[in-house]
């Protein structure tokens, strides 16, 4: 009797269209999280694939309760409107999450534009979460790349030097990094049975951390020297 009843239930809710316009809105929403997911999780963020699909779905779901079960003609926006102050909650502990108080920026916005992007999915509003979509990846990707190439952006990047001791090698390395008024940050430090290897990271442009690298192998002290890439931060 009890799912009979369950299933009647089911039945009718499947009849009203109402389900299949809902499961395509989440449906929706989850691929454009995905992708922009997809982005920052190349790039190693902490908010990557599965957290931004994640909130694109839920503010979505959310969304959709809100117009399902708020009692006319009570005012559904409401429910709605408490997904900002808890993405809120979210983008702050990504930025407190990165190294440094002041990075994780780009992914906090980003976390705040995709629960929107959710939103206007749940809305049935497929050409504007989709536009919003293809801006929010074009200034990702674009942008980025504009601001390396064109020297705009600070980067931190990370070397490997090898030489006799320490203390040579950090004079060597301050040495070719007084020029560019740099210091080493985060160095380490270790030894081996021929050589110490002395690890660092760097901020410049990218004109300059090539000039680096390229003075860091030219040098007669050190014996080696590597580019361990860069250290993601924003």
């Amino acid at each position: 009797m009890h799912w009979q009843h369950f299933v009647d239930l089911i039945h009718r809710e499947m009849a009203s269209g109402i389900v299949s316009s809902s499961l395509t809105r989440l449906l929706f929403a989850a691929v454009l999280g995905g992708l922009i997911g997809l982005e920052r999780e190349s790039k190693h963020r902490a908010a990557g694939l599965r957290t931004n699909m994640f909130i694109c779905f839920g503010a979505a779901l959310f969304t959709v309760l809100s117009r399902a079960l708020a009692a006319e003609p009570s005012d559904y926006t409401r429910i709605a409107a408490q997904i900002i102050p808890g993405i809120g909650f979210i983008g702050a502990g990504s930025i407190l999450h990165t190294r440094g108080l002041t990075s994780g920026l780009t992914t906090a916005a980003t976390i705040f534009v995709v629960a929107s992007v959710g939103m206007a999915a749940g809305g049935g509003l497929y050409l504007t979460a989709f536009f919003a979509t293809a801006l929010v990846l074009g200034s990702l990707f674009f942008l980025g790349y504009a601001e390396e190439n064109f020297n705009i952006k600070l980067l931190l990047c990370s070397y490997e030097v090898t030489g006799t001791s320490v203390e040579e090698i950090s004079q060597e390395v301050n040495r070719i990094l007084e020029k560019y008024h740099r210091l080493m940050q985060n160095v380490m430090s270790g030894n081996t049975c021929q050589h110490v290897r002395l690890q660092f990271d760097v901020e410049g442009c990218s004109r300059e951390q090539k000039e680096l690298l390229r003075q860091l192998k030219a040098s007669t002290v050190l014996q080696s020297t590597v580019s361990l890439g860069r250290v993601e931060h924003e």
